[in-house]
């Protein structure tokens, strides 16, 4: 069996049953060459209201949000035994619909890292209480007619829960919605990008082998908007948790306003990376790390190399030299460095803010366009740009493909100042020997995360942006906690 051909035939998981799409059809498409992964009937705006009515209907059971919360853990760790099980497949499916070159250390952030956090974030949802004492003084916990009062701080769950992923790692995003919300106690609706859709039917035949109770996962797959929209917009659905672009992150917030839904954000990124003087020889490989990650298609990879201005000629020699050395090619060949872009609009894109880079003052010191020997696919070159300033609109766009900048700085203040001037603040790095240093420099950064010297990607620890990137947390405690409600309970 193809990996596809299931996915192929059916379009949707509702109310514990696989559906075929009624909607309009539409192509997943191989970024490597262009070919046609497959040709999918996504599921019409019936079918979405169906998806979102055994949602609320499963909720307003109590089946699952009843259970108790050892008897809903047992459930999901079963659940993601059965998603490992998927893992080859997994992997098959980010190289044809994402481009993710199999060989990559990207493919672990694709499978490997997202299947271990699955089975993880079932103890540190354990770890937490469900019910938390208010610290009221000792004369407060004595009330009004001499009776003792208690204040205690209960979590229950959000309801019905929209979660819509993005193309770039769509394991990755979709998994940080799924899992947190059913293990919290919520009934979910899954919604993949339409670029990279295949991969979420894993989903629902882990919840069939799990023995997930009827609409508590649905997973709707469709080719245009409108599914996307009603799972926004529509009151019977309690909360939406999104990772992808600010645009589309502004307009679901739009969208979820008049029912005042609760939402989570994980949007855009122009992350800076600080370099001490101590460290600048760290610069030009960091650029290739950009370059090599999944072609720069992530939101918090730190496009941006912050330099000293005497150091910046020799970053920018070094780093070009490595780049050079970048092989570009199919996803399939297991010597390919960089793979390609998701579509014709992302090679677009790098295009244009190249272009906009170059007229504004920068110099493109290597790459800037599409790769000549590769006439098919969405490729564009590893790219370095030399920046004379933050103004640039390299350094203020998102560009989502493989280009670096490296901007010089005059001293930290300088540094920290440009690292900030971003409507942007998802993450950030600081590299420096003098670590009492490099920490200062880290706590002066206004982003959702800053990693010093080093990086964590853990099922304990959570990220979130600031800003245009937006608002709430996935993983750790708080991704968690997110998916809950918070009432507080006086009694005596």
């Amino acid at each position: 069996m193809n990996y596809w051909e299931a996915p192929l035939e059916h379009a949707g998981f509702i109310n514990g049953q696989y559906v075929r799409g009624e909607g309009a059809v539409f192509t997943v498409e191989n970024p490597s060459d262009e070919s046609i992964v497959a040709e999918i009937q996504g599921l019409s705006t019936a079918q979405v209201n169906d998806a979102i009515a055994a949602a609320r209907a499963a909720f307003d059971k109590g089946e699952w949000s009843g259970m108790t919360r050892e008897a809903r853990a047992e459930i999901m760790r079963r659940y993601a035994a059965a998603l490992a099980k998927h893992a080859d497949r997994l992997t098959e499916l980010a190289m044809l619909e994402a481009g993710c070159p199999v060989s990559s250390s990207v493919m672990g952030a694709q499978v490997a890292t997202p299947l271990r956090h699955a089975a993880e974030v079932v103890d540190v949802y354990l770890s937490l209480p469900e019910i938390e004492d208010n610290p009221l003084p000792m004369h407060e916990r004595l009330g009004m007619m001499g009776h003792a009062m208690q204040s205690v701080r209960r979590y229950t769950p959000m309801g019905v829960v929209s979660a819509i992923a993005a193309y770039n790692v769509p394991l990755f995003t979709a998994l940080w919605k799924v899992i947190p919300a059913l293990l919290t106690g919520n009934t979910v609706l899954l919604r993949p990008n339409p670029l990279t859709p295949i991969s979420s039917m894993i989903f629902a035949e882990a919840a069939m082998e799990a023995g997930l109770p009827a609409g508590v996962l649905n997973v709707v797959i469709e080719g245009g908007l409108e599914g996307g929209q009603m799972m926004s917009s529509d009151p019977r659905v309690d909360m939406v948790s999104f990772t992808g672009s600010c645009a589309v992150g502004a307009k679901i917030a739009e969208q979820a306003a008049p029912t005042l839904k609760p939402l989570v954000l994980e949007l855009g990124g122009k992350s800076a990376q600080i370099f001490l003087s101590d460290s600048i020889d760290k610069a030009p490989m960091h650029a290739r790390v950009v370059c090599v990650s999944h072609a720069g298609q992530g939101c918090a990879l730190g496009t941006r190399l912050l330099v000293p201005e005497e150091s910046k000629a020799e970053v920018l020699a070094k780093a070009a030299q490595l780049l050079s050395a970048i092989k570009v090619g199919p996803a399939n060949d297991p010597t390919t460095d960089t793979g390609p872009v998701i579509n014709a609009a992302a090679v677009a894109r790098c295009e244009r803010i190249v272009a906009a880079a170059v007229a504004a003052g920068g110099k493109v010191v290597f790459g800037g366009k599409r790769p000549a020997h590769l006439t098919k696919g969405h490729y564009f070159e590893p790219t370095l740009l030399d920046l004379p300033n933050n103004a640039n609109p390299a350094a203020q766009e998102e560009v989502f493909g493989p280009v670096v900048a490296v901007i010089g700085y005059r001293d930290l203040d300088h540094a920290i100042a440009m690292a900030n001037d971003s409507r942007f603040g998802l993450s950030g790095w600081v590299h420096g020997a003098d670590k009492r240093t490099a920490l200062m420099v880290g706590q002066a950064m206004r982003s959702g995360t800053v990693n010093v010297n080093n990086g964590v990607t853990s099922a304990w620890a959570s990220m979130g942006g600031i800003k245009m990137s937006g608002q709430g947390r996935e993983r750790g405690p708080e991704g968690l906690r997110a998916f809950q409600h918070l009432s507080v309970l006086n009694f005596s």
